[in-house]
């Protein structure tokens, strides 16, 4: 399935224009690269969606072959907003850590 439909049905994200647009623009990875809006999405895989100042990470469970609920088909694995990386950052560096 592409990921751009994957996205919109998981309700990842809310319209699969919104979806494609993201991919365009380098804000979704797969398995850790870059993913175009028609990259192939099976089960296992890792996305990671970034938009706004939040990143969600999950965990793909299953590839559906008709709509189903969006909770069945993902385990999200993080959320995370990128001002708190920000300061995750600025608070090691003060601290002396790598």
């Amino acid at each position: 399935m592409r990921l751009d439909k994957f996205l919109q049905l998981s309700r990842l994200v809310k319209r699969r224009t919104v979806a494609h647009a993201l991919c365009a623009a380098g804000r979704v990875r797969l398995n850790g690269l870059d993913a175009k809006p028609a990259s192939a999405v099976a089960a296992g895989d890792i996305i990671t969606v970034t938009y706004g100042d939040r990143r969600v990470v999950a965990k793909v469970l299953a590839v559906p072959t008709r709509t189903v609920a969006g909770a069945e088909l993902v385990d999200i694995l993080g959320r995370i907003r990128l001002q708190d990386l920000a300061t995750e950052g600025t608070d090691r560096s003060r601290r002396g850590e790598a």
